[in-house]
């Protein structure tokens, strides 16, 4: 089973977590204002890369809280979870280009 470190509750098996999608993605100030292709840009249009991804998550059943991750889509291993607003851990970043190299 897939192990999730919850940045608020520590250590959770997958189960308790949903997927929430790409990280960092920003909400547009205006959404009134956006065309009808830059809305549609924002709903729909995501990265979907081989290798290292931020991504959302939410524990479910635990906390409830959404947190972001950096997810090697190769072989499903989390590099580092961290608080939504945070960046991402340096060190996770580091990993990261070491195994894109």
């Amino acid at each position: 089973m897939l192990l999730i470190d919850c940045p608020f509750c520590g250590v959770r098996p997958e189960l308790e977590f949903v997927y929430g999608g790409q990280a960092h993605v920003a909400r547009p100030h205006d959404p009134a204002g956006c065309s009808d292709e830059q809305w549609a840009e924002f709903l729909y249009w995501r990265e979907n890369g081989k290798g290292v991804h931020a991504e959302r998550w939410r524990h479910i059943h635990g906390c409830g809280q959404f947190f972001n991750a950096l997810r090697d889509t190769t072989n499903d291993h989390f590099l580092a979870t961290y608080r939504v607003g945070e960046p991402p851990p340096a060190a996770a970043l580091e990993r990261a280009a070491g195994l894109s190299k």
